[in-house]
């Protein structure tokens, strides 16, 4: 196997550094452009359709997605297959978002006619400010780099990037303009990792028979059946309805040791009263921070009158392969 050399090693730093510099340099330009960009897309009142051809396509395409997991409704649009059939997707209370880095794109620059007619506003993402298309858009933002990372100054590569964390501060400024809440990313991805992180205790819970639960009158040895049948290491001890306490397997241990007669008492006399408990409406990633800081394998879940929905164990947030 060749192994790289030192000046190989430097290059790839070089092409890091180029592309850094080109995601810094914009910093600069985000001015009342920027501004105006995410007013559009505030205001708009049907989908954002992203556009644009070769490696500024596919960073397109990523935009849209990042676009849509955030709460505005967006999906990418290849403009040759556009100007081949598809225009009809574009309707009036859309909002074109079109990546060219120069600006000159013949695909996108025939779609200016279509985009025009209709009304729908244009946003162009472009390394040339008086180009075709930016001159036509109601905002251009400026994504010019002084050069790309390939040595020949040709692949797009820091144009790319650069134009794609334009993209993400688009989507992120609207994120937060929005209000877009960690329950509202939960909604949109109830799949995959991140969204089982942001289950509610209210879908991880063991709830109806599922649950553990005996009153304080329960004799313990019924209490210790309870403990064994659900499974959970623990029940809770209601009164009236109301959550009184809860028992676990480190009760019942630490009370054999000091009583011979465990048996013969009841839930009341065992339980551990005032248990940490939670709403249905925690997110799980809470739930575990909870277990892990009060070291418990279990919590109890409650309504606002103290009675008992559920109980979520540690096991169930594991089994999610959510950490």
């Amino acid at each position: 196997m060749t192994r790289l050399t030192v000046a190989d090693i430097t290059f790839a730093r070089k092409v890091l550094q180029t592309e850094a510099d080109a995601i810094l340099a914009l910093i600069g330009r985000l001015d009342d452009r920027f501004d105006h960009a995410i007013r559009l897309l505030l205001d708009c009142r049907g989908r954002v359709i992203v556009t644009g051809m070769g490696k500024s396509g596919i960073v397109c395409r990523k935009i849209a997605a990042t676009l849509s997991s955030t709460g505005t409704p967006a999906f990418f649009l290849h403009p040759a297959e556009a100007i081949h059939g598809d225009l009809g997707v574009i309707q009036a209370d859309d909002v074109v978002v079109a990546l060219s880095n120069s600006g000159e794109t013949e695909e996108l620059v025939r779609l200016l006619e279509t985009i025009k007619r209709l009304g729908a506003r244009l946003i162009t993402i472009s390394g040339n400010c008086a180009s075709t298309l930016a001159q036509a858009s109601d905002v251009a933002l400026d994504c010019q780099v002084s050069q790309e990372a390939c040595p020949m100054n040709l692949v797009p590569t820091a144009s790319t990037t650069a134009a794609l964390a334009l993209g993400d501060a688009l989507a992120m400024t609207l994120l937060v303009a929005k209000g877009f809440r960690e329950e509202d990313f939960a909604s949109l991805h109830p799949g995959g990792k991140l969204g089982k992180r942001l289950m509610r205790a209210g879908q991880l819970m063991h709830a109806g028979d599922k649950a553990p639960i005996v009153t304080t009158t329960t004799p313990m040895q019924e209490v210790v059946h309870e403990m064994s049948r659900k499974g959970l290491g623990m029940t809770c001890v209601v009164d009236n309805g109301r959550l009184a306490g809860i028992i676990t397997d480190g009760d019942l241990r630490r009370h054999m040791s000091v009583s011979v007669n465990l048996l013969d008492r009841t839930a009341g006399d065992v339980m551990t009263r005032n248990p940490v408990t939670i709403d249905r409406a925690m997110l799980a990633a809470e739930v575990l921070n909870i277990l892990e800081q009060r070291k418990i394998t279990a919590i109890v879940v409650v309504d606002r009158n103290q009675q008992v929905e559920g109980v979520v164990h540690l096991h169930d947030l594991w089994k999610t392969e959510m950490f």
